[in-house]
């Protein structure tokens, strides 16, 4: 690889290499089956520093950097791609806005402990109305005595919303304003009025939570918002540039995984009396599998570097997100047809490989949004 990583970024790396390897990887198919969620190991990522990430020490995490934390995702996903999602939402759009936005009280109520794992956080912006277009969410904050707001909406394709024991939620405090009339709360689970609706059955995924929340006159205290009013929808967008550098980091490890079930089989497949691998139609899928895996890589380090930078990262996350994504369906699709009707097949890896790499290109931020984003950041308008 091209870009230069310190030992630390190796280092990091090896050790959650192994650690996905060991861990995680041997009940991965299991989970995918049963829609079991990966609690324990969750507890054991917690205390690896693996769900604080890029929240600083004095808060309770680990305090690497951006660029860190695209590897040690990458071999998560490599390993289970639900637990990586998992890993993924805590990380970028629950811890990542408090430690931003959050107030003092904030970060050492939730922060803390979000970071050291003893917390789950989910993110809840998209609603049945108001999927790419978050200005048209519904769910309301209104102030009805000082010091507290209730909350009325439903979310849905919540991320660990069932598990999750607070939420970053977004809703209207003035719907005149459109989008700079939205904004942002911490909402704990337990919360009354606060509940978890349907429980979507996925293609993809099957190892993560993904729910619909609902809020029935739930009482927030002010000192739970994020920001100033008005901000949520600032806050969301910064946040989903975190989170888009997270996602393409968990496509290039399912499309890595892809590529090690690929060469591995095409060795082993034995037709007309030779390796697949020997055959020229395979080794150009395998080769053109590696190379879109170095170059989505590449832009998902450069976006995390520039993060790290503290520069403008928003093209280079979109960039990174939507290469990435649309990387790892085709990566998939060459796997799946390298096995030919065993790659169909839920005894080979492919097959789940397969089924979880489609939402990737959908959630936070489809491939549309992405050009749209990439296209307004190059013309400016």
């Amino acid at each position: 690889m091209g870009f230069p990583l310190g030992e630390e970024h190796r280092m990091i790396e090896a050790m959650v290499k192994d650690f996905a390897r060991e861990k995680i990887l041997p009940g991965a198919a299991e989970r995918d089956r049963t829609c079991a969620y990966p609690r324990e190991i969750l507890r054991e990522m917690g205390e690896l520093g693996l769900l604080g990430m890029i929240v600083p020490q004095e808060y309770g995490g680990a305090g690497v950097d951006t660029i860190s934390y695209a590897l040690a995702l990458k071999e998560v996903a490599y390993a289970c791609a639900s637990t990586a999602v998992i890993m993924a939402v805590h990380n970028s759009v629950a811890c990542g806005p408090i430690y931003q936005f959050g107030s003092d009280y904030l970060k050492d109520t939730y922060l803390k402990r979000l970071a050291k794992g003893e917390m789950l956080g989910c993110f809840a912006l998209t609603e049945p109305s108001a999927g790419s277009d978050p200005a048209s969410q519904r769910t309301t904050a209104r102030r009805e005595k000082k010091g507290y707001y209730v909350l009325n909406g439903t979310k849905i394709f919540i991320t660990n919303g069932k598990n999750a024991d607070v939420a970053v939620v977004t809703a209207y405090t003035n719907r005149e304003k459109r989008h700079k009339g939205i904004s942002a709360f911490i909402v704990e689970k337990g919360t009354p009025g606060f509940s978890v609706g349907k429980v979507e059955d996925k293609m993809g995924l099957r190892a993560s939570d993904t729910v619909e929340l609902i809020f029935e006159d739930v009482v927030v205290p002010e000192e739970n918002r994020l920001g100033e009013e008005g901000d949520g929808f600032k806050i969301a967008m910064i946040s989903l540039d975190g989170g888009r550098i997270g996602i393409a980091s968990q496509a290039i490890g399912i499309a890595t995984a892809c590529l090690d079930a690929a060469v591995n089989y095409s060795k082993q497949r034995i037709q007309f009396g030779r390796p697949i691998s020997q055959f020229q139609a395979i080794r150009w899928m395998i080769a053109d599998m590696a190379v879109d895996i170095e170059a989505a890589m590449l832009l998902t380090l450069s976006a995390a570097h520039l993060r790290d930078q503290g520069k403008p990262y928003t093209k280079e996350a979109s960039m990174a997100k939507v290469f990435a994504s649309e990387m790892a369906q085709r990566a998939a699709y060459k796997a799946l047809q390298i096995h030919g009707g065993y790659g169909y097949m839920k005894d080979y890896p492919v097959e789940r490989y397969y089924r979880d790499v489609r939402v990737l290109t959908i959630y936070e931020g489809t491939s549309e949004i992405q050009r749209t984003v990439i296209s307004r950041e190059l013309l400016g308008v």
